[in-house]
């Protein structure tokens, strides 16, 4: 039986450190949110509703983070951990995936 990954963020608090981030990687570009929110095609109220609340849907926060050339970290989101063995990590290529989800 495998024990449950400790979380020491809640999602609200995830959302606020990524807003947070965002507006830091912003300033640090030297751009102001009516660019950044050009630069992305979101409206610059619903950049300025996520660098306040956190608050986004993810098709925007794509666009912003594409803006903001850090696109490429979301990449390494919810990746499997790696084989713990050769014969798993066959098991993964062999095991055809499921195309629904159990009911």
């Amino acid at each position: 039986m495998s024990a449950e990954p400790i979380q020491l963020l809640t999602p609200t608090a995830a959302q606020r450190t990524l807003a947070d981030r965002v507006r830091e990687a912003r300033i640090a570009m030297g751009l102001k949110q009516k660019t950044l929110a050009d630069r992305s095609g979101v409206t610059l109220a619903t950049l300025r509703r996520f660098e306040q609340k956190g608050e986004i849907s993810l098709k925007y926060l794509m666009r912003i983070c594409n803006a903001l050339g850090r696109l490429d970290e979301f990449d390494q989101l919810l990746k499997p951990p790696p084989a713990a063995s050769m014969a798993e990590l066959e098991s993964r290529v062999a095991t055809p995936r499921r195309k629904r989800g159990s009911r």
